[in-house]
């Protein structure tokens, strides 16, 4: 099928006399017809849902669908994006563990990451991800246990070259995982390129209408976790009586761990109801992704013209440092979301945001509404300065996530900042 139909068709199928909608299962508990049919399922040698913190029926079919979506053999969601990646870490990470990431990714998966992980023992050293493999290389060190970075940067907007990471990570014996969020299996599928894991806060396009936090883990099922490096995927793990992911599940080692382990003690599980806002998402999902797309190109080209503007990141436009990967990984198009910085800087940037009527200023972004941010105000407000340049914020720098509504409309409110900065 294609993408646009696996949006409605996958994850949940009625059969004779089902609802068509997706049922709401607002449950915690399920019951069986026997004590030995719940100790299979504590086992893991049975099928079934034992507790809504593990599994839930709504909830699994929407994890059965983004799973379609990204290519995968499975996927877990998590009540936020920030969930999703602090599990896809710790489910191969422990006391004493490293990692590389690229320094563009989100500022809170930066804090996450540099002082949060930190504090459990597990360190990761941050690269240029425009670095050649040479220099990326030096950052690898024997107890490196994996590869993090966005698809699409989040607020830099820069692409992320997937295949020449997933290389290099593979050299060195450890997996990539890649933060889809901005580009969503519509616009790129990082399993094509190379990728071991995907992350999504589907808070974000997957959802669209900003009424649901939530998060997703999406496993390829091709990383060969019996290299050596990974020893809890392929050793017994005696809280399951002995159980080795990599012997019993298979290909799906990898996300049967984060559920069984990591999301039975840690219980970031959403719930029936979350799950259900989602679908309805995700149903919209390649509809709404080709509108914010077609406008973002249309609102980039106009900024691109203003001669307050510093600079336009947007990979679509003609000179932009990722145009070439842009066409190389997101043929279709770059997502809605645009960062640009205002000469003048941080006054100035407030001032053009305040002046805006139809756009919304907000601390969320690719939503179905447009919305802006200054994100060294906001988002990126714990980055130290050096991190905000690591990260492609300069003090002027805004984030304008572009909506789904007509772009001359977007374009004309936007025409009124820029009216009201003329003679700052």
């Amino acid at each position: 099928m294609h993408i646009e139909t696996q949006c409605l068709h996958e994850g949940y199928k009625p059969g004779n006399g089902d609802p068509k909608a997706l049922p709401i299962y607002q449950s915690t508990t399920y019951t069986y017809d026997s004590t030995d049919h719940i100790g299979q399922l504590f086992d893991l040698t049975a099928e079934g849902h034992m507790y809504s913190r593990i599994s839930n029926p709504t909830v699994a079919a929407v994890e059965e669908k983004i799973a379609a979506l990204e290519g995968g053999v499975g996927a877990l969601c998590t009540t936020s994006g920030q969930a999703a990646n602090l599990l896809a870490v710790l489910n191969i990470c422990t006391a004493g563990d490293h990692f590389v990431a690229a320094s563009t990714i989100y500022g809170g998966t930066v804090n996450l990451f540099a002082v949060t992980l930190k504090k459990f023992g597990i360190d990761c050293t941050f690269v240029d991800a425009d670095a050649p493999v040479e220099e990326l290389q030096k950052a690898f060190r024997p107890n490196t246990k994996l590869v993090f970075g966005e698809t699409i940067a989040n607020p830099a907007i820069s692409v992320f070259d997937i295949e020449k990471f997933a290389n290099l990570a593979h050299d060195n014996g450890v997996p990539l995982i890649v933060d889809n969020t901005f580009a969503t299996p519509v616009l790129c599928r990082p399993f094509e390129w190379g990728a071991d894991i995907v992350t999504h806060s589907t808070t974000k396009y997957m959802d669209g209408h900003a009424v649901q936090v939530g998060g997703a883990i999406v496993d390829s099922g091709r990383f060969d976790w019996e290299n050596g490096k990974f020893e809890e995927l392929c050793q017994p793990d005696e809280s399951y009586h002995g159980i080795t992911y990599t012997k019993q599940f298979g290909k799906a080692a990898y996300i049967t761990k984060a559920r069984v382990q990591l999301m039975r003690d840690f219980g970031m599980y959403p719930s029936a109801q979350a799950a259900f806002l989602t679908n309805l998402g995700l149903e919209t999902l390649a509809i709404r992704m080709e509108r914010h797309c077609r406008n973002a190109e249309k609102v980039a080209q106009f900024l691109a013209q203003q001669s307050q503007v510093e600079f336009v990141n947007y990979p679509t436009l003609e000179g932009d440092k990722y145009h070439a990967a842009a066409k190389k990984y997101l043929p279709n198009g770059c997502s809605g979301v645009i960062s640009f910085s205002l000469k003048g800087g941080r006054e100035v940037a407030v001032k053009w945001m305040d002046s805006l009527q139809l756009a919304n200023n907000v601390v969320h972004v690719a939503d179905i509404c447009t919305c802006v941010l200054h994100p060294a105000s906001a988002t990126h407000r714990q980055l130290t300065d050096s991190q905000l340049v690591a990260a492609g914020i300069t003090p002027g720098l805004i984030r304008l996530s572009v909506g789904c509504e007509h772009v001359d409309d977007i374009i004309d409110d936007l025409k009124k900042g820029f009216a009201a900065i003329a003679n700052l």
